[in-house]
């Protein structure tokens, strides 16, 4: 089978497209760095000649303003197009849990925005919702940043290991179209703020959390279970203490 990954030299991308080769399909990587770029469209066509399935993993360099949605707005659109002229016949794309309960932040409209593209084109397709990366979790503590601690709100999420997401992709990728979405989250329920201090402590970090109900995430204030995903969600198996310690070895 030919797959196209796009985005492929990102944190799931590069895991992702060697996880294809081990499969033993043959992966083709396309990324601004090597010369595809989604938004213009130079260099997709080159891309997706003779692909099967894409694998949608790009991601938009701001999470704020309107940046992230002219980003997923140009991208999937260019990336749509080029899948049709090609022929290409499953369209895979990874996206966010809560994305439809999130959408007074920039970022979630944006992929809202994305998967609504994906739903409308009529080319048969797969989204997968994926709870926050623990590869990611150090950037989500500094947004809660205010002078030497961090507030951040008590809310719960599933964090899952980039490599779990990886896999399922590659899964889905070789099977049939749902036509629908599919979810993946970590097996551990964390607060935000709890979490925070988990991997503040792990790092010997010793500034404060402080759990701050109202402080936002991505610009929106939570619910309690508005990162969480549904009863069917795939349970992946890598816990956060394992993660922590490889990493910490890295």
């Amino acid at each position: 089978m030919n797959i196209t990954v796009a985005g492929a030299t990102g944190v799931i991308g590069t895991r992702l497209s060697e996880n294809i080769r081990q499969s033993g399909h043959q992966v083709t990587a396309a990324s601004l760095s090597l010369g595809v770029d989604t938004i213009t469209g130079k260099g997709l066509d080159a891309a997706l000649a003779g692909t099967e399935v894409i694998i949608d993993v790009t991601n938009a360099a701001s999470f704020g303003d309107s940046a992230a949605l002219d980003f997923f707005r140009a991208s999937t659109r260019n990336l749509l197009a080029a899948a049709s002229e090609a022929g290409v016949k499953h369209y895979l794309a990874l996206s966010v849990v809560g994305t439809p309960r999130l959408v007074e932040s920039d970022y979630f409209r944006a992929k809202m925005v994305q998967e609504n593209l994906i739903r409308a084109s009529k080319r048969p397709y797969t989204i997968l919702r994926s709870t926050q990366f623990y590869e990611f979790i150090s950037g989500l503590i500094d947004t809660g940043a205010d002078g030497d601690v961090f507030r951040l709100p008590p809310a719960f999420m599933k964090p899952v290991a980039a490599g779990d997401v990886a896999a399922l992709l590659t899964e889905l990728a070789t099977g049939a179209p749902l036509d629908g979405i599919a979810e993946i989250s970590g097996p551990e329920q964390f607060g935000i703020d709890e979490i925070a201090r988990i991997h503040l402590a792990a790092n010997e970090d010793e500034r404060q959390v402080v759990t701050d109900p109202s402080a936002s995430y991505f610009g929106v204030e939570l619910t309690d279970d508005a990162l969480l995903p549904g009863a069917g969600a795939r349970v992946a198996t890598e816990k956060l203490s394992d993660w922590l310690y490889q990493s910490m070895g890295e």
